[in-house]
């Protein structure tokens, strides 16, 4: 019964998408719908807090054999994860309350939404590499219809896309829990790993190519190159809210997967110094430099910002793959303003989609007169992506930086920083004209837009939720403390 608390974290959000779909009366009206929807996801986070303050707690739910339990645990990774997935869920969900109300089919839309969410929390519990895998799998396959929620032609062949790369990332990751699971001590997770290094059932060079698939497979989802591909093209066909967690919160599914691999199942130490190390640096460290150029000739903005969460998440990947603890404590810092700053940054968008229409970077020029709170939220979070202090991703960038410095990963120990540097100049170069166009920039006759001749600022219900995530990264950015101490005392227990 000590663990029960974790099944109510994972059926709570599920119990309400069943009921939104089959409750008449929770569909009489908008209002009924959005305050029940607003209401169970407070509650999750109510339950997701209480399970990360209390003490580990393990539930197994059945097993299939004694080496492949589907078991739930609240670790330290899970707390980190499902509280930062929780409140990102919750926070663009309240912002969709507002959003939603110009788009069609909205019942199904909180349907998936809830859904999601719960698969979503299972993940960040799950206790073995099985577990993980179920669930991982669901995710996907249950947040595919918020990619084709608008059923387009572009929707259905981004939903296409998404099914497919998805599809693909977890098969290969699949083949790595094949291989792994006879070859580890416990089924369970083991902080620092538990593979049976000297008594592998195949040669190390067989099993090294094995990891290096396994772990580009799971970084499928966190758009890492050379499987990348989709991200770009779900983001924008999605509702701005979808967008958001697409981008914010559903490209963590696959940091976590890969996290759990190397942190808990194979271990830093098998790693270290191998060319699998290498291997993975360089996609990571090529996925946060070409995601960047990428970024900087698109000219539609959400369009723009996927292609910024396929360069920004990859240096929460170079963090991890620098098996380094400052390093890494680097790359959950970066994971978590990540998630803030471009979940806000898509619900900007949103909001500017919402009251003009406007869908490209040159639309944007002026904007600043009509929807100032919109385009200085904005800015402030563009400027905490760029890493300029004292907003939260200076401290993230800083942070894997200086652990790569002290890292000894060869080429990779100036490398990383290096790429990191650049790619800061080119989120500069895609992000703050865009602020500076909508404040300073020219306005001619042609652009004279009825949006742009009045303060058409969204309304509290989609501003509030910006608001929060933006002074978010400001308050932790500048008091990071606390945060420092925690991911620092994870990564020692992890090396």
């Amino acid at each position: 019964m000590e663990g029960l608390l974790l099944l109510v974290a994972v059926l709570l959000p599920a119990a309400g998408s069943l009921m939104v779909v089959y409750l008449p009366w929770l569909n009489q009206s908008r209002q009924d719908r959005c305050l029940f929807v607003g209401a169970v996801m407070v509650l999750e986070c109510i339950v997701v807090l209480i399970i990360a303050l209390d003490a580990e707690r393990t539930l197994i739910l059945f097993e299939m054999t004694k080496q492949l339990p589907i078991a739930l645990r609240s670790d330290a990774t899970s707390r980190i994860f499902s509280v930062l997935m929780a409140l990102m869920w919750t926070i663009a969900g309240f912002y969709s309350f507002s959003y939603m109300s110009h788009e069609q089919n909205e019942k199904s839309y909180y349907a998936f939404y809830l859904i999601t969410m719960a698969s979503l929390i299972a993940l960040t519990l799950s206790a073995t590499m099985v577990t993980m895998y179920l669930f991982f799998e669901l995710m996907t396959l249950l947040s595919m219809p918020m990619v084709l929620h608008s059923r387009t032609k572009e929707a259905v062949a981004a939903g296409i896309k998404y099914l497919i790369y998805s599809v693909a990332g977890a098969t290969m990751g699949l083949l790595g829990i094949f291989m792994l699971t006879p070859n580890i001590a416990s089924p369970y997770f083991v902080e620092g790993g538990s593979l049976l290094t000297g008594q592998l059932t195949l040669s190390h060079t067989a099993f090294q190519v094995i990891l290096v698939i396994t772990l580009i497979g799971f970084g499928t989802k966190a758009g890492m190159f050379p499987m990348h591909g989709w991200l770009p093209t779900a983001h924008p066909v999605a509702p701005s809210p979808a967008s958001a967690v697409l981008s914010g919160v559903i490209t963590k599914a696959g940091v976590l997967c890969i996290f759990r691999i190397i942190f808990y199942v194979v271990g830093p130490d098998y790693l270290r110094g191998t060319w699998v190390q290498w291997t993975l640096l360089g996609c990571a460290a090529t996925t946060v430099f070409m995601g960047s150029m990428l970024a900087l000739k698109e000219k539609t903005l959400k369009k723009r910002l996927a292609y910024s969460s396929v360069s920004q998440v990859s240096y929460v990947l170079c963090g991890i793959f620098l098996l380094d603890t400052m390093a890494l404590g680097g790359a959950l810092l970066q994971m978590v303003f990540h998630a803030l700053t471009k979940d806000a940054l898509f619900l900007c968008a949103g909001a500017i989609i919402y009251k003009t229409g406007f869908t490209q970077v040159d639309d944007m020029r002026h904007l600043g007169k009509s929807m100032p709170w919109t385009m200085w939220l904005f800015t402030i979070c563009g400027i905490s992506l760029v890493g300029i202090p004292p907003l939260g991703g200076f401290i993230a960038k800083w942070y894997i930086a200086e652990g790569a410095l002290v890292s000894g990963a060869a080429v990779f120990s100036w490398l990383v920083p290096v790429v990191l540097l650049i790619s800061a100049i080119l989120t500069a170069g895609y992000l703050l004209p865009i602020s500076v166009s909508a404040f300073f920039g020219g306005i001619s006759p042609g652009d004279a837009a009825p949006a742009l001749q009045k303060k058409n600022d969204p309304s509290l219900m989609m501003l509030v939720p910006i608001s929060m995530l933006t002074l978010a990264t400001l308050i932790l950015g500048i008091f990071p403390g606390f945060m420092i101490d925690l991911f620092n005392k994870l990564a020692g227990s992890l090396f």
